[in-house]
C-alpha cells in the first residue's frame, strides 16, 4: 500500500465546515487515489476518532496528544517503538466525577492508564492489514477493552472493521463467541468503584470477557493534502461509564476532520454521539531516526596530511600545528589536548607496542565512538607520520579498562579519500576486551583527582488526587574525588529552588512498610538536601568478570553497604550480574541521620540483547525488593541507531493485589533521548523520561548510583559497528 506522506505545505483555503469540505471531497474522489496517512484518534493511538485503527506510526515515533470531549480531557503519550508496536500510557481528567471530598477536597478524578497495539498481519493486496490490542492495561481497568481490528484501502478511502470487548465494544452487539467454551467469558465483571483506595482491584481475569461490540468508519484523503474527514461507528453506547457517569448518545455515527498544516501537527474537530463537540491537537516526531541536528559550534575534524615526502606538504603544515613531525618526537602534551579538544577523548595515558599508538582514557563528548575514534585517528596519524599501523583507543571507566577500539591508518586515510570501501574499513577495525600485555609509556598527564559540575534537577508525580502535577526543580552540584583510578568519593548536593510537593496530603493505604510513599516528607522536611555521599572501589577481577563495592548515603531515601558483580564475557549478546544491598531508612531531611528500618534487598539478573533487525536489549531481575517481598522485574527496550531507547517494565511480586494497593503491580514506560540529536554542540547527555503510574511500596528496587552492565556499555560491538560510518565526520 502507498502512502501519502505528512503534507509540509500550508492549505491553499481554510475548511470551513466538516460537512461542506465531505461533500466537495466525494466530489472528487477520483482525484486523490493515495491512502490517508495515519493519524491520532482522542487517546493518542493510531486510529478514527473513539476507535483504534489496525494502522501503525512511524517506526520511532513519539506523540503528545490533548483531546477533550465533555466530561473527559485526555492527555497521551504514544511510543512506537517497533514498526508493529505502538504502546501509550495517558492521564484522563474526569471533569464531573472528584476524589472525594475527605481526600483531595475539590480535584476532579483522574484516570492512568496504559495500552498497546500488535500488527498481526501486514496489508496486501487482498488481505487487510490486521492488528490486535488491548486498551487500560492493568490500570484501574475504569476504559479497559481488548479488541481486533483490520483496515483496507480502497484509493483514497481507509476502511476499518473491529470487534471489541469491554469498554470499546459496550454496545454488545452479539454474545460472546468465546462463551460456548466456558460460560465465564459471558458476562464482563462491574467496574470498580472510582473510590482512590479501591482502584488497582481490576486485573486481568476481565480480559476477552463480555458482549462483543462493532466498530469501524473510513478515513478519506481530502484533494487538499492537508486535509483528511473521518467518519465512524462506535461500538460504545456510553451506558456503562465508570461510576454510573452515563452519557446521551443520540446516534453512534461520530464525524471529524484532521487538519495538518505540517507532518508534525494534526488539528482534530469533531462531532460525537450526536450532541458533544470534541477537540484534539497531536504533536508528534520521529526521535528514533532522526539524524543529529548540524553542530557548528564543534571544532572540525582536522585534515588528515599526506604521506611524508608529497612535496613537502606535510612537514610544513606539521610544523605549522607544533605537534612535532615523524622526524622528532611528536609533544605528547599537544597531541593530548588536542585529542580533548577535538576528538573529545580525555587521555589517561599514551603507549605503544611494537607497530600500534594506544591512548588510555574516556571519551566525553561525542555519542558515538566511531566519531571520537576517526577524529583521534587523523590527530594520531599527523603527529607520528607512518611510525605506527594502528591506533587504538582505550576506554577506561571508574579505573576499569573496557573495551579497546582500533583501526588501521592505512584503511583510514583509504577510506577517507575514496579508495577503501566501508565493508573493508569494517574489516579493518576492531572492538575487543582490552589485553593485559606490557607497553611502552610515551606520556601520562597529571593525575586530575577531582572534578565535578552543576546542573538543575528536576522530579514530578503526574495525576494523583492531590493536583495533577507535582514537582521539584533542585540546584545540584556533583562531584568526585579520585584517591586511586579505581577508588574514589563521589556526593550530591542539592538545594531547593521551588517544588508544590506540600501540596501531597494524601498518603495513600499501604500494607507494606513505607519504603517509597513517604516521599512528601522526604521532599518537603529540608531544603538543603545530600542525596548521596558514597565510597566506591571497582575492579576488572578476571578479563570477563566485574565488580564494585561501596557505602555511604547510597541515595536519597537509603543509606548502607552493597557490591556488585558482573560476568560479560566478550562478544556474548548475553551478560549475568548480581548485586546484594544492606540498607537502612534515612531521615527525612537528607542529611546525616537515619530511620529503623532496615532490610537486606538484592537482585540476580540476566541481561539479553537480541540479534534482531530492530536492536532490543531485555534485561530480567529476580530478587528480594525494599519492603521485603519477592519476585522479579522484565525490562525490554528497543535501542535505536541514534541511541534513543524506547522501553516498559514491570515487577511482580508474592505481594497480593490487595495489599499492593492501588495498580495491583509495578509497571511503567520510559524513554530517552540523547540531547545530541537536538543540540548545536555535540555532548553525550540524555534527557530520559520514565513515566510510572503510581509510587507504592511492592516492587521496589534501591536506587544504585553506578550499574556494572552500563559502565561496560562501549562493548556494545552492535552500537560501534552500526554508527560506523561516523567515523568520517
Amino acid at each position: 500500500m502507498k502512502i501519502r506522506p505528512y503534507p509540509s505545505a500550508r492549505l491553499a483555503r481554510p475548511a470551513h465546515f466538516a460537512l461542506s469540505a465531505l461533500a466537495l471531497s466525494l466530489s472528487c474522489a477520483l482525484h486523490a487515489q493515495e491512502a490517508p496517512p495515519p493519524t491520532a484518534n482522542e487517546w493518542g493511538g493510531i486510529g478514527l476518532l473513539q476507535t483504534p485503527t489496525a494502522r501503525m506510526g512511524n517506526d520511532g515515533d513519539l506523540s503528545f496528544t490533548a483531546s477533550y470531549n465533555a466530561p473527559y480531557a485526555r492527555y497521551n503519550v504514544t511510543l512506537q517503538p517497533f514498526p508493529w508496536l505502538e504502546t501509550s500510557f495517558r492521564y484522563i481528567n474526569v471533569n464531573n466525577i472528584l476524589y472525594g471530598r475527605s481526600v483531595a477536597g475539590d480535584q476532579h478524578y483522574k484516570d492512568k492508564s496504559i495500552d498497546f497495539k500488535v500488527r498481526l498481519l501486514e496489508e496486501s493486496r487482498l488481505l487487510p492489514e490486521v492488528a490486535f490490542g488491548v486498551r487500560d492495561l492493568g490500570g484501574t481497568g475504569f476504559f479497559s477493552s481488548e479488541y481486533v481490528v483490520a483496515n483496507k484501502h480502497f484509493g483514497p478511502i481507509d476502511a476499518s472493521l473491529g470487534l471489541a470487548t469491554g469498554y470499546i465494544g459496550n454496545r454488545g452487539d452479539f454474545s460472546n463467541p468465546l462463551g460456548a467454551l466456558d460460560d465465564r467469558f459471558k458476562d464482563r465483571r462491574p467496574i470498580a468503584s472510582s473510590d482512590i483506595a479501591q482502584a488497582g482491584k481490576f486485573g486481568l481475569s476481565n480480559m476477552f470477557k463480555g458482549p462483543v461490540g462493532v466498530f469501524g468508519g473510513i478515513t478519506y484523503q481530502t484533494p487538499m493534502d492537508e486535509l483528511v474527514l473521518k467518519v465512524e461507528y462506535d461500538g460504545n453506547d456510553y451506558r456503562r461509564e465508570p461510576r454510573n457517569n452515563n452519557l446521551r448518545q443520540p446516534t453512534p455515527i461520530n464525524l471529524g476532520i484532521v487538519y495538518m498544516p505540517s507532518r508534525n501537527i494534526e488539528l482534530t474537530a469533531a462531532w460525537e454521539r450526536g450532541d458533544a463537540a470534541m477537540f484534539s491537537l497531536t504533536l508528534r516526531g520521529n526521535p528514533g531516526n532522526t539524524a543529529a541536528a548540524p553542530k557548528p559550534f564543534d571544532p572540525p575534524p582536522q585534515r588528515l596530511l599526506p604521506p611524508v615526502g608529497a612535496d613537502g606538504e606535510r612537514d610544513a603544515a606539521m610544523n605549522r600545528r607544533c605537534i612535532g613531525a615523524s622526524s622528532t618526537p611528536p609533544d605528547w602534551a599537544s597531541v593530548s589536548a588536542e585529542l580533548q579538544r577535538n576528538a573529545g577523548f580525555r587521555v589517561d595515558r599514551i603507549s605503544r607496542r611494537g607497530h600500534e599508538l594506544y591512548v588510555d582514557g574516556y571519551p566525553n563528548r561525542f555519542l558515538h565512538a566511531s566519531k571520537s575514534l576517526g577524529r583521534a585517528t587523523r590527530i594520531l596519524s599527523n603527529a607520528t607520520g607512518d611510525d605506527y599501523d594502528w591506533f587504538t583507543l582505550r576506554t577506561i571507566r571508574v579505573g576499569i579498562p573496557i573495551a579497546d577500539l582500533s583501526v588501521s591508518r592505512e584503511a583510514f586515510a583509504g577510506y577517507l579519500d575514496g579508495t577503501v570501501s566501508e565493508d573493508a574499513l569494517r574489516r579493518s577495525t576492531e572492538l575487543q576486551l582490552p589485553d593485559t600485555r606490557a607497553r611502552e609509556t610515551l606520556y601520562e598527564p597529571k593525575r586530575r583527582p577531582f572534578g565535578g559540575g552543576f546542573n538543575i534537577g528536576y522530579r514530578q508525580n503526574l495525576g494523583g488526587p492531590d493536583g495533577f502535577i507535582l514537582y521539584q526543580v533542585a540546584a545540584n552540584y556533583s562531584g568526585s574525588l579520585f584517591l586511586r583510578d579505581n577508588i574514589w568519593l563521589t556526593t550530591t548536593v542539592s538545594a531547593d529552588i521551588t517544588n508544590n510537593y506540600h501540596k501531597f496530603k494524601y498518603n495513600a493505604p499501604s500494607r507494606l512498610p513505607r519504603v517509597r510513599t513517604d516521599i512528601r516528607q522526604y521532599l518537603t522536611t529540608s531544603d538543603v538536601m545530600l542525596p548521596n555521599l558514597q565510597a566506591n572501589i571497582a575492579g576488572r577481577l578476571t578479563p570477563d568478570l566485574y565488580g564494585i563495592a561501596y557505602a555511604g548515603y547510597l541515595e536519597w531515601m537509603y543509606a548502607g553497604v552493597g557490591g556488585e558483580l558482573l560476568y560479560r564475557p566478550a562478544g556474548e549478546r548475553w551478560a549475568i550480574g548480581a548485586n546484594l544491598n544492606r540498607v537502612q531508612q534515612r531521615d527525612y531531611d537528607q542529611h546525616w541521620g537515619l530511620r529503623n528500618y532496615r532490610i537486606t534487598t538484592g537482585h540476580a539478573t540476566l541481561y539479553y540483547a537480541f540479534d534482531a533487525r530492530e536492536r532490543i536489549i531485555g534485561s530480567l531481575s529476580v530478587g528480594q525488593y525494599l519492603a521485603g517481598d519477592k519476585g522479579a522485574t522484565l525490562d525490554l527496550a528497543r535501542v535505536f541507531d541514534n541511541g534513543v531507547t524506547m522501553g516498559a517494565y514491570a515487577t511482580k511480586t508474592n505481594v497480593s493485589a490487595r495489599d499492593f494497593g492501588e495498580g495491583s503491580f509495578d509497571k511503567g514506560i520510559y524513554f530517552s533521548i540523547p540531547l545530541d540529536g537536538f543540540l548545536p554542540r555535540s555532548t553525550r547527555g540524555r534527557a530520559a523520561f520514565n513515566w510510572n503510574p503510581l509510587i507504592r511500596d511492592g516492587g521496589a528496587m534501591l536506587g544504585r548510583k553506578y550499574g556494572l552492565y552500563g559502565l561496560t556499555g562501549d562493548q556494545d560491538e552492535r552500537f560501534f559497528y552500526d554508527n560506523l560510518r561516523a567515523i568520517s565526520e
